[in-house]
């Protein structure tokens, strides 16, 4: 485990709240407040409209972030100046995430030296927090850490360093990152920062039109955050049939109702068209690995997935989140799905966990700060 020297990553003010913001004001930053460890303030250094994307600053002291945070502003980005203090990286990353949890929107993180270790701890595996990640100037002793870390990262990621190519490592370890050079300091270190905003993590909304691209549509419409299921029957022969779905809604309480879609060149689709019952399985979070295992096409998805029969015979995943037994009530074709529409006979959930989330085509888990 490694631990950060106070020169890199103190905060003197941290403990001293009006103090901070008073350093803030000085340097014509509007001071931000945030719920630090045990509940202390902790005031970082806010340039910008609050309404832009945000960028977190990590790994200088606030002072000096200033012109980068300034560049950031005027091209419309909410800058973000930040001390952790001194602890150990995993400590310092727990404290990050905490700290991303509470912003309004997702951030680009940009960390210099050190600090990219305490960004990819805190990023990796949570990944939602954050909208993309930039690493500058990390020493060669640093590179290996950072590349076991970097490599797993589902995020745009763009690494600066200077002329003698020391981040090679860190590239291979991450195939989808960039690299980009940042000799002269100030100035290219902006530009480089600007240039990979706005291309890889654009200000501006990305629209879709009749006839555009239809994965910009794909990327809209998962905008909108889903629960995910599995949906399960009986097929002619008496053999489960399953599949991951998050395309599911209820419908109506008298009668109740619920739904869910099929593709049309699901393999699983003649089952269900021809079912007496099916059933809708809402996964928790610890059922991630089921999902998985569902929705994948030649999985022998039920030889490692418990369940149970109710009355209709359809599989019943066990330990479900909640599980709902369905008679037929209606089906109806919708462009390229099948829209089933059951009618709800049995249902038992467990109020003690929470759901598996869907979102901009990755799974997620609630956050709460």
């Amino acid at each position: 485990m490694l631990a950060f020297s106070p020169a890199v990553m103190e905060d003197p003010l941290a403990t001293d709240p009006a103090a901070s913001v008073r350093a803030a004001e000085e340097l014509g930053a509007a001071p931000l407040s945030f719920s630090g460890s045990g509940g202390l303030p902790l005031v970082a250094d806010a340039y910008g409209a609050p309404d832009d994307p945000a960028v977190v600053l990590l790994g200088r002291s606030r002072p000096s972030w200033r012109d980068a945070a300034r560049a950031l502003a005027a091209a419309g980005r909410y800058a973000i100046a930040l001390e952790l203090g001194e602890a150990d990286i995993e400590a310092l990353a727990e404290k990050l995430r905490r700290i991303l949890g509470q912003l309004h929107t997702r951030p680009v993180v940009v960390a210099v030296g050190r600090a990219g270790l305490i960004a990819l701890a805190a990023l990796q595996g949570a990944e939602a927090l954050g909208s993309g990640l930039i690493l500058a100037d990390a020493a060669p002793w640093l590179l290996d850490e950072a590349a076991s870390r970097a490599g797993a990262l589902k995020l745009p990621l763009l690494i600066l360093h200077g002329a003698d190519g020391s981040a090679a490592r860190l590239r291979a370890a991450a195939p989808v990152a960039e690299l980009a050079q940042n000799e002269g300091g100030g100035d290219d270190f902006n530009a480089a920062v600007l240039e990979f905003l706005e291309r890889r993590i654009p200000r501006a909304p990305i629209s879709f039109e009749a006839g555009s691209d239809p994965r910009i549509l794909r990327d809209a419409l998962g905008c909108f955050g889903t629960g995910v299921i599995i949906a399960t029957t009986l097929d002619e022969a008496g053999e489960p049939v399953g599949l991951t779905v998050n395309s599911f809604t209820s419908v109506s309480l008298d009668p109740p109702l619920v739904l869910f879609c099929v593709a049309k060149t699901s393999n699983s689709l003649p089952a269900f068209e021809q079912a007496k019952a099916y059933a809708v399985n809402v996964l928790h979070i610890g059922q991630q690995p089921t999902s998985t295992r569902f929705a994948k096409t030649g999985e022998r998805r039920f030889e490692a997935t418990a369940t149970e029969i109710w009355e209709s015979g359809a599989p019943i995943i066990s330990g479900s989140l909640a599980s709902i037994e369905c008679a037929p009530y209606a089906r109806h074709e919708a462009g390229d799905h099948i829209i089933f529409i059951g009618h709800v006979r049995r249902a038992r959930f467990e109020p003690r966990r929470d759901p598996l989330i869907f979102f901009r085509g990755g799974y997620r888990r609630l956050h709460f700060t």
